[in-house]
């Protein structure tokens, strides 16, 4: 057992404090941005939450009701308590311009609890742990747990691919995945904020439901569809439309899209030239956020880099025993030696995070010797080298390891 030290739990109370801040503050942005909650829902709700940040924050700084309040549609690092650096914290908002929870609190929140719960089952934090919401499980833990319980490879593989390329659709092609029941049961129907009037539309990039918002402008007001994946939306996983004046479903508007990026990059960039037609909500389901988010989104990269390098004669093998790890890459000339890289892909929306969870475990618990990152994320590719680097990892985006395989197998990326 490993016996804590005091920079043990003096790190644990910090990424405790900020779990503790964002938590409170994230569902209390809930609780006041959901028009069905009744005003009294809406009140316990938030003097719930008021009692989990003066937790946080402890006897010695205070937080009055009204202001905590106040708060929640401002800067999260002035509700970290003093001492405590707000790190990721700093100029973040649980609540937008549109009056909706950002996903950036969203993705936040789940990544900071699966830091905690896995600090916790190394026993770092022996005898400090007491909140029980740190120790539930986390629903892609418990999708992957039920995968391999099933013990083969084939299996394992179909499942998680189905759960990728198949995060919502019609009920009756969703009974048709080869998922085990309990799995099934992690489609729910569609996401109220994805809905309108009866209507949602997928994201081009994921296919998961996009999130929808009414806009009010000098002339009227205007919809607003963008994939609830920041960065997808800013691929051109975004659009606005026209309020029907009858029952008819909307139609979206291409908002300006960025510019495609070079030759390297290009090979793993989704198409969005198809614009996403109205799907009615009835019949449909999708994901729970947190598969969506933690096993669709970054699934997506691996897939593509075990399609996009097959297509070139690479042999590229997903998950390997029942997922030590993500991709199996045997790179080299076809009659040579092949050297073997094992990776793990990762898609994070705080490398900070990401770099103390990578430290926590001393690598990649399954023996990865490479952490690959989605090309948005390569402004994390500095701090997570320097990290990676005291446990003899590389790290890369999805495009240079492409490249960089090929290079080896003496093929052409692009």
């Amino acid at each position: 057992m490993t016996i804590p030290t005091d920079d043990d739990v003096r790190t644990f109370d910090d990424v405790k404090a900020r779990s503790l801040v964002l938590r409170a503050a994230l569902h209390a942005a809930k609780a006041v941005t959901a028009p069905e909650l009744e005003p009294r829902q809406r009140l316990a709700t938030l003097m719930e939450c008021h009692g989990m940040m003066l937790a946080a924050r402890g006897p010695g700084s205070p937080l009055p009701f009204a202001e905590f309040r106040r708060a929640l549609h401002g800067d999260l690092a002035a509700l970290v308590p003093p001492g405590v650096s707000p790190l990721d914290l700093a100029g973040m908002l649980v609540v937008d311009d549109d009056g909706q929870v950002t996903e950036d609190a969203f993705d936040l929140d789940l990544e900071q609890r699966m830091l905690l719960d896995t600090l916790r089952k190394l026993d770092r934090t022996a005898g400090v742990v007491t909140d029980r919401q740190l120790r539930e499980e986390i629903d892609q833990e418990t999708a992957y747990t039920l995968l391999r319980r099933q013990g083969d490879q084939g299996v394992y593989v179909a499942g998680r691919s189905d759960l990728i390329r198949r995060p919502a659709g019609p009920v009756a092609d969703l009974c048709e995945l080869r998922l085990p029941p309990l799995i099934v049961d992690f489609y729910q129907d569609i996401p109220f904020g994805s809905v309108f009037r009866g209507w949602w539309f997928p994201c081009p990039v994921c296919a998961w439901p996009m999130r929808l918002t009414v806009r009010k402008n000098a002339g009227g007001s205007v919809g607003a569809a963008r994939c609830w994946h920041g960065a997808h939306a800013d691929m051109g996983a975004s659009y606005l439309f026209r309020l029907p004046v009858d029952a008819s479903p909307p139609e979206l508007l291409p908002e300006p899209s960025p510019p495609r990026p070079g030759r390297r990059e290009a090979v793993l960039y989704p198409d969005l030239a198809d614009v996403p037609q109205a799907v009615p909500a009835a019949g449909h389901k999708a994901l729970v956020r947190g598969i969506w988010r933690y096993t669709t989104v970054p699934g997506l990269p691996e897939l593509a880099l075990h399609d996009r390098l097959t297509e070139r004669g690479v042999t590229v093998t997903l998950w390997p025993a029942l997922d030590a790890y993500d991709l199996l890459v045997e790179a080299g000339p076809k009659r040579g030696r092949k050297e073997k890289l094992k990776v793990d892909v990762k898609d994070y929306t705080s490398a900070t995070t990401l770099a103390a969870l990578i430290h926590a475990q001393e690598g990649d618990r399954g023996g990865a010797g490479w952490l690959v990152v989605p090309d948005y994320r390569a402004g994390q590719v500095p701090l997570l080298s320097g990290v990676c680097a005291k446990y003899d990892m590389r790290v890369a985006t999805a495009s240079e390891f492409g490249e960089l395989v090929c290079e080896k197998s003496g093929v052409s990326w692009a």
